[in-house]
């Protein structure tokens, strides 16, 4: 951390006054530093305008790269999204090395980040293409967490877009569920003891049947021995399970 004005200060009150004036210096511009917030050059070439605005690809990476590390060490399904989002731009050997490097490090501090944002505010187009390819990154795992929202809902923001219209783009970002497997599908029916035709009165009727068959509650009030409550359990649980899987695919609740 480089603590801008006060090395400044310091140089300038050393030049001046010695090493008292280098003392004084620096204690000022450490103050003006924390005022502002700066904690580094870049930070204050941000607020001078000295850096370039940075492009849209260059954009997009930093907050992938900040979406990542949210929760700590990138994991390989964002490796995996960022290079995803890489081929849908049609990047270049070259273009991707720049990518990745701003992945991994970042390009901007917080003011910079919230003033790239807002310059976008009225270009509808890049801000939806923005939000969509920073919610894929969110969902690169297969879930959004608290930290990853709260992010999203403040870039949105800074983007002039409401929380209800960021949390819409979302859902509808969010990965559709992986549909089951035909043996799984297979065992279900077997479990519950009907065919892949049977309506859904039938699907109920037997599920509700073998539920109080087997429900561990009718068996501990019948005196059923551990061993047998425990089976009981497991059993429970597989038909809550197939029946789920069954009416999902016959699409009924």
């Amino acid at each position: 951390m480089v603590w801008p004005f006060a090395l400044l200060g310091a140089l300038a009150g050393l030049l001046l006054a010695g090493l008292s004036g280098a003392a004084l210096g620096g204690l000022l511009g450490l103050l003006l530093d924390r005022r502002l917030k700066l904690r580094s050059w870049r930070q204050l070439a941000e607020r001078l305008g000295l850096r370039r605005a940075p492009d849209d690809h260059e954009l997009l990476f930093h907050l992938l790269g900040r979406l990542a590390r949210r929760e700590g060490p990138v994991q390989e399904t964002h490796l995996r999204q960022a290079c995803r989002e890489m081929g849908e731009l049609g990047l270049d050997a070259r273009a991707r090395q720049a990518a990745s490097r701003i992945f991994a490090h970042g390009m901007l501090g917080v003011d910079g980040l919230r003033r790239s944002l807002q310059r976008l505010s009225g270009q509808a187009e890049r801000v939806e293409r923005l939000l969509r390819a920073c919610w894929r990154m969110a969902w690169a795992d297969g879930r959004v967490t608290p930290a990853e929202r709260e992010l999203m809902l403040l870039w949105g923001r800074w983007l002039g877009r409401s929380s209800a219209q960021v949390e819409a783009l979302g859902r509808d970002c969010a990965p559709l569920p992986a549909p089951p497997a035909a043996d799984d599908y297979r065992e279900a029916l077997r479990l519950l003891g009907i065919r892949a035709d049977s309506d859904p009165a039938t699907i109920k009727r037997a599920y509700r049947r073998l539920l109080s068959r087997h429900h561990p509650d009718k068996l501990a009030g019948a005196g059923a021995s551990p061993a047998r409550l425990h089976a009981a359990t497991a059993r429970t649980r597989e038909l809550h399970e197939a029946y789920r899987l069954v009416r999902d695919r016959h699409g009924f609740r």
